[in-house]
């Protein structure tokens, strides 16, 4: 294993907000290269701990490798942050005291070229975070019909030019099966009308992004992962969530204001009949992003928003809150 080492985002802002000590137990949904996670570990000695996650393996290596000097106070578990309960309660923990989520494709994942993330190299069109999973970005894109292949280009990547791109590979699919990132980046320039593919970013950039989303369900991980953080948290605990494009921002802002919020009686009533506290206390009314200095030293966080609430109460029924069913 490389021992490159992973450019943790924000790492500053995330210890001052997850506040590790002595005894508490923290939660790394997305363990990755374990930057953010050996952070905090070092700061939980004598009795603490670190469960990080992943669902990818490769990421669970190299968060290992790094770790490894607080191997005594870390978990490590090959698991999508949807089952972060059942994890908890198969290590016998059943409240933890903060949460991290650093979302999106990783570094490391853009540099194995072979994983399909990137369209600056030609690669096998998979884009799996778990090389596990049974779904590829091949089986999607030469499988699904038109308007469902413009549909998540558009949802998912916010492309202008979703119907255009989708028209395009189902025309080229019909005569050669995509196979190759390559194949695809050539489809989506192809589509793209040439004063367009000159402006902004690279051309496949969103339609990579679209597909990624899809390929792994990462927006509805994210609800039900944020749910399963809530249900996690003992009051005062924390959760701290770095996402990269709008489309993770804007849920986690939603969810974190639903969460906030008080009663919801209608208010021509004289009184609550609702009895609904909040269950979060916003921390960040704006998101945090990072300074010019970070920025240049780390292009990837260029588009990072740290968002963070702190647990409030236990919900009505047993502190579980069901926003979200997997």
């Amino acid at each position: 294993m490389a021992s490159v080492q992973h450019v943790p985002v924000l790492l500053d802002e995330v210890v001052d907000i997850l506040r590790p000590g002595p005894g508490k137990v923290l939660v790394d949904c997305t363990v990755g290269g374990g930057g953010h996670a050996a952070a905090l570990a070092a700061r939980l000695a004598p009795g603490g701990r670190l469960i990080g996650l992943d669902r990818d393996p490769n990421a669970l290596a190299r968060a290992r490798e790094r770790l490894a000097p607080f191997q005594a106070a870390v978990e490590l578990v090959h698991a999508d942050f949807r089952r972060l309960g059942d994890v908890l309660e198969s290590l016998g923990t059943s409240k933890v005291d903060g949460v991290l989520f650093d979302l999106g494709v990783s570094s490391f994942q853009l540099d194995e070229a072979e994983r399909g993330f990137t369209y600056r190299t030609d690669a096998p069109l998979d884009m799996r975070m778990d090389p596990s999973a049974p779904l590829t970005a091949e089986q999607l894109v030469n499988t699904l019909p038109e308007a469902e292949l413009a549909r998540i280009l558009r949802e998912y990547g916010e492309e202008r030019w979703a119907g255009r791109i989708a028209s395009q590979i189902v025309r080229r699919r019909a005569r050669t099966p995509f196979r190759t990132t390559g194949q695809l980046v050539e489809a989506v320039k192809e589509a793209i009308p040439a004063p367009a593919r000159r402006r902004g970013p690279h051309p496949a950039r969103r339609t990579f992004q679209a597909l990624r989303i899809a390929v792994n369900g990462e927006l509805t991980a994210l609800e039900a992962g944020l749910v399963a953080a809530l249900n996690s948290l003992a009051p005062g605990g924390r959760l701290a969530v770095i996402s990269f494009h709008s489309l993770e921002d804007r849920i986690v802002k939603q969810m974190f204001r639903d969460w906030s919020a008080g009663c919801q009686c209608p208010p021509d009533l004289p009184e609550c009949r609702c009895g609904r506290q909040p269950m979060v206390r916003i921390l960040t009314r704006r998101p945090i992003v990072p300074g010019p200095e970070e920025v240049a030293a780390n292009p990837r966080a260029r588009s990072a928003r740290l968002r963070a609430a702190e647990r409030t109460v236990l919900g009505v029924e047993e502190g579980e809150y069901h926003w979200y069913q997997p």
